[in-house]
């Protein structure tokens, strides 16, 4: 008997995390850049009963991308796809944050758009950053990140890694959310979903890099402001992807859930000021 099969790109602890909570029943495809990363998450979870099949991706390749649609399609019916590869500007220059996280979900949202089956459902991870631009983009300049093919984004005038410095993670996550309202048509055409997550700060090895990096004392305010004064789990993210990819959120496409524990409500309530 084929079993479903579940896409997951990025296996840091959200990624790991969601694929642990999607997997039973299902045939697991794990997907990241650090292949010794990879290899140790799916012997977890291979060791708690999970049927895993890998690969090695770089996202910011189309070839790459194109190369994984391609494999999960092979192995049986594409039900779920959860794209959670990113880098954080703590990690990486602007530069590399917009290849991998602009670019490289624009082409994770086109090439599996392709391939995912009918009832199938896809979710983005984004970043409440996208909540929290300083400097809005005119209609024309979202349009641009929305609907722009995917080899030309990182060309858009805007989109200068140069000049947006630490802002190139804020836009290429505010980027997500529109790449992934615009792609629900694309993706309902084959019957499918798509819908984005933007978490919070979530006590990942790399929430804890930026919680230790130049903005940590800001974000450890942000969250002590915030309603439920805590930081995210991965598992809080996995419950909302879960729910995104459910039956229960079958009249869901096209929008994006934040999931940062009320920072983002305290900023727009005036109980904090984000650092200038």
């Amino acid at each position: 008997m084929s079993r479903n099969v579940v896409v997951v790109i990025g296996v840091g602890g959200m990624g790991e995390a969601i694929a642990r909570r999607q997997g039973p029943g299902n045939r697991l495809l794990l997907a990241d850049f650090d292949e010794v990363t990879l290899a140790a998450v799916a012997e977890r979870l291979r060791g708690q009963g999970h049927q895993v099949v890998t690969q090695a991706v770089d996202v910011s390749s189309a070839s790459s991308v194109a190369a994984l649609a391609e494999a999960a399609a092979g192995l049986g019916p594409v039900t779920q796809v959860v794209h959670t590869a990113g880098l954080s500007p703590v990690q990486a220059s602007p530069a590399a944050v917009l290849r991998v996280d602009l670019l490289g979900t624009a082409l994770v949202v086109e090439e599996f758009g392709r391939v995912v089956a009918p009832g199938g459902a896809g979710v983005v991870i984004a970043s409440m950053a996208g909540h929290m631009l300083r400097t809005p983009l005119s209609p024309e300049q979202e349009s641009a990140l929305a609907h722009t093919p995917a080899h030309e984004l990182l060309d858009l005038p805007f989109a200068d890694p140069e000049a947006l410095g630490q802002g190139a993670y804020g836009l290429a996550k505010f980027g997500n959310r529109l790449r992934v309202q615009a792609a629900s048509a694309t993706w309902g055409a084959r019957g499918a979903r798509i819908n984005s997550v933007s978490p919070g700060v979530i006590a990942t090895p790399m929430g804890q890099q930026e919680l230790d990096g130049v903005s940590g004392r800001t974000m450890r305010a942000m969250v002590a402001a915030s309603g439920t004064g805590r930081l995210g789990t991965p598992e809080d993210i996995a419950d909302a992807a879960a729910f995104l990819l459910g039956p229960g959120a079958s009249f869901i496409t096209g929008n994006d859930l934040l999931v940062d524990g009320g920072v983002v409500a305290a900023l727009r309530a005036g109980r904090l000021t984000p650092a200038g």
